[in-house]
């Protein structure tokens, strides 16, 4: 009997959700449990994809672990919470080729990348649905100066560890990103502000417009009877 698990890296917990799943293989939920959290203890942290291979009859069990998601691994390397919500308008983090290496170190073994090269590829995609730069650019611009040659070296190095002073250079320019995203979002919200005022007044002058039409019919309702005053001691004295 083969059953799926999505679990949290060397944190998994006895629950409904455990208890349906694993529940119909008739085997101990507290052994499985305990097994799985000490195979995945590595990806604390993470969501990881499992799979548990049941002998129904001998109540034996195998775990299968595969490695999180490539978004997990990049947001576990730098201490992401989650991901950017507009990956186009705000950017999240910036890092080295080399944190996207030790990524793809991970996650080589269990993707369908035909070699390292095109793993380390492959990762920096990832970078751009949540909003991560790499090396200054945007993931795009990265894997042209990955597929031209540019970062050769370090693949085939398979180079991790990024030294201090790359990671001040590669802050410092994030920081400016930042600072530049923070003052276009106060300039739309300003920009929505201005239209939402605008609209408001013209709702207002709106409302009032009837009435002005409203005295102006009563005005010229009230002007022939003024006029048939003003006329009468004419007409009196012929």
């Amino acid at each position: 009997m083969i059953i799926k698990l999505l679990v949290d890296g060397g944190a998994m917990k006895p629950g409904p959700i455990v208890g349906q799943q694993l529940g119909p293989a008739g085997i101990n939920i507290g052994e499985v449990i305990s097994k799985v959290n000490e195979a995945t203890s590595n990806f604390k942290g993470m969501k990881v994809p499992i799979i548990l291979d049941v002998d129904t009859k001998s109540k034996e069990f195998s775990i299968e672990v595969s490695s999180p998601p490539t978004s997990e691994l990049l947001k576990k390397e730098i201490g992401l919470e989650k991901g950017s919500g507009d990956h186009k308008k705000e950017k999240v983090a910036n890092i080295g080729i080399e944190q996207a290496i030790k990524v793809a170190k991970t996650k080589h073994p269990n993707m369908l990348a035909r070699d390292f090269k095109s793993a380390v590829k492959s990762v920096v995609g990832s970078c751009a649905s949540i909003g991560i730069l790499v090396e200054n650019k945007e993931a795009v611009e990265l894997e042209q100066d990955i597929a031209s040659g540019k970062f050769d070296k370090e693949i085939q190095e398979q180079k991790i560890e990024i030294s201090p002073d790359k990671k001040t250079k590669l802050k410092a320019y994030f920081d400016k990103v930042v600072k530049e995203q923070k003052a276009v979002a106060a300039a739309e919200e300003a920009a929505k502000a201005e239209e939402e005022a605008a609209k408001a007044k013209a709702a207002e002058g709106a409302e009032e417009a009837p009435e002005e039409g409203a005295e102006g019919a009563e005005a010229a309702e009230t002007a022939p009877a003024e006029e048939k005053k003003e006329e009468s001691p004419a007409e009196e004295k012929k």
